[in-house]
């Protein structure tokens, strides 16, 4: 139905739709930073497992639905795009930050595990692609390590937050990860966790919706899957992120900021185990093209940049922010440049 829309309405609907989630978003920050607080799990955890989730929902929506559909490119393109656009987020956050350089004053051991572990998971489909083409059930068994390494990589982290092995030198630019109200804790989770739940649902539905204008742009307007996954669908589901991490960096919790990019690109690796259980025409890694694999390199090489930006720790760069914030400008905007004109 949203298919046979005009044109005109079709725009209509996808921009209602994508500020639909980015609205949810602009709340759910604040709920998630509240629910850190009366928990206790910490901004970085809450960043990461419950903010970091809930804003990809929209992009696994989309992912599952281009996959059942049989479009392999769509559903990937739209999951390592979002991952290189939310990292891109950071370096926008930077420069609206002054006091510092962000990666210095977000100093926490969680960001930089959950960091490597990302490195770790968007390497496990580069291997799935150059390997043989195999799939069981119609699921490649990359797909099931994949899962299971996030699994284990959540389990670590939690550790890793609630029992720290070491800790970042402290200065005096470090934000401290504290409660706003010392009655925080005291308070109960519920009403909040609810209301958190609710804004999920709307960030589903809204994920649809986009789905299904973005496969009408493919087909109606002639483009690439690639190019609308990468730069049209997950950049608009990536909006919850943009908006969560510039909230959460004026409102001081610059750990539930990083760890809300990082977090979420750690779980927007998902995406792509969900894509392969959605397409059913075998194995999804085998199914893409080489423009799939380009962003997927782009998205390595970012997160690989910041984990190193975030343990060099500098204080200022070119232009008030880090040289790693500079580079990753640079790399997302020469993708996105051969991405469309290449």
């Amino acid at each position: 139905m949203i298919g046979d829309l005009p044109v005109f309405w079709l725009f209509a609907v996808f921009a209602v739709a994508g500020l639909a989630v980015v609205l949810s978003s602009i709340r759910a920050t604040r709920l998630a930073d509240i629910i850190a607080d009366r928990t206790q799990i910490g901004e970085a955890m809450a960043g990461g497992l419950i903010l970091g989730g809930a804003t990809s929902l929209a992009g696994v929506v989309v992912s599952v639905n281009a996959a059942l559909e049989g479009d392999a490119s769509f559903a990937f393109s739209n999951a390592v795009g979002g991952i290189a656009a939310q990292t891109l987020f950071l370096a926008i956050a930077d420069t609206i930050y002054k006091k510092v350089n962000l990666e210095h004053a977000a100093a926490e051991p969680t960001n930089l595990f959950q960091g490597v572990m990302l490195i770790v998971l968007l390497s496990m489909p580069l291997c799935a692609m150059a390997g043989p083409e195999i799939a069981y059930f119609g699921i490649h068994p990359i797909s099931v390590v994949l899962f299971l390494t996030y699994l284990y990589g959540v389990g670590v982290s939690s550790s890793v937050s609630e029992q720290p092995m070491w800790k970042p030198v402290q200065t005096s630019d470090t934000r401290e990860d504290e409660p706003e109200d010392d009655a925080e804790p005291e308070k109960s989770a519920r009403g909040p966790i609810t209301s958190f739940i609710g804004l999920v649902a709307i960030m589903a539905v809204g994920g649809w919706v986009i789905s299904q204008v973005g496969g009408s742009f493919i087909e109606r307007f002639g483009l690439s899957s690639s190019l609308v996954g990468s730069l049209i669908t997950a950049v608009v589901t990536s909006l919850p992120e943009l908006v969560t991490t510039l909230v959460a960096v004026r409102r001081g919790a610059l750990q539930l900021a990083v760890g809300g990019i990082i977090g979420g690109n750690t779980f927007d690796t998902l995406f792509v185990v969900f894509s392969d259980l959605a397409y059913r025409d075998g194995s999804l890694y085998h199914a893409i093209g080489t423009t799939d694999l380009y962003w997927l390199g782009t998205g390595i090489l970012m997160t690989s940049i910041l984990l190193a930006g975030l343990i060099a720790r500098q204080r200022r760069g070119p232009g008030g922010i880090g040289v790693e914030s500079v580079a990753m400008l640079a790399i997302y905007f020469a993708a996105a440049f051969f991405e469309v004109f290449g």
